[in-house]
């Protein structure tokens, strides 16, 4: 895809260890993707491994994300950190990081082991325990894990003044 510019660039959001940071904590991220010329878009949560750039996320074995994911990998997503609305300024303070890239799907046990564990310390408040509790061999096997792997980033802020 060709790259955009950005048309007001005091919004830019370029360092890329604030993007990882937005990446990694945020709960959720919207996911687009496109089957036969018509959009389609989920809200995810999600775990952002920074060493791989890659995000994860489990859905069921089959329906409309998968087929459409299977027909077409090439994604857009963003992740968004709500920094709140500007009371009195008709204004909302945000950071927004988007991506591109392609999806597949996990197809061993030691990468969605690793793509659960990534998922629930983003999300967990008591990781170990969840993942000691949790992640058997068999729950292991009989999940469904989306890879992104990311090819481009880009961000946008507007602080509070």
């Amino acid at each position: 895809m060709k790259k955009y510019h950005l048309r007001r660039q005091d919004k830019a959001l370029s360092d890329e260890a604030e993007m990882e940071r937005i990446l990694g904590s945020a709960r959720y991220i919207t996911l687009a993707m496109c089957a036969e010329g018509e959009p389609y878009l989920v809200v995810l949560n999600h775990g952002y491994d920074p060493a791989q750039r890659r995000i994860y996320f489990h859905c069921a074995r089959e329906g409309r994300k998968i087929d459409i994911l299977r027909a077409n990998p090439r994604v857009w997503g963003v992740a968004f950190e709500d920094l709140g609305y500007l009371d009195g300024k008709c204004d909302h303070a945000y950071r927004s990081v988007m991506f591109g890239g392609k999806a597949r799907f996990a197809e061993n046990e030691d990468e969605k082991r690793t793509a659960l564990e990534v998922m629930i310390r983003q999300q967990e408040s008591d990781p170990e325990k969840v993942i000691t509790e949790q992640l058997a061999p068999e729950s292991i096997r009989n999940i469904t894990i989306g890879v992104v792997e990311i090819e481009e980033t880009s961000g946008k802020e507007a602080v509070r003044n």
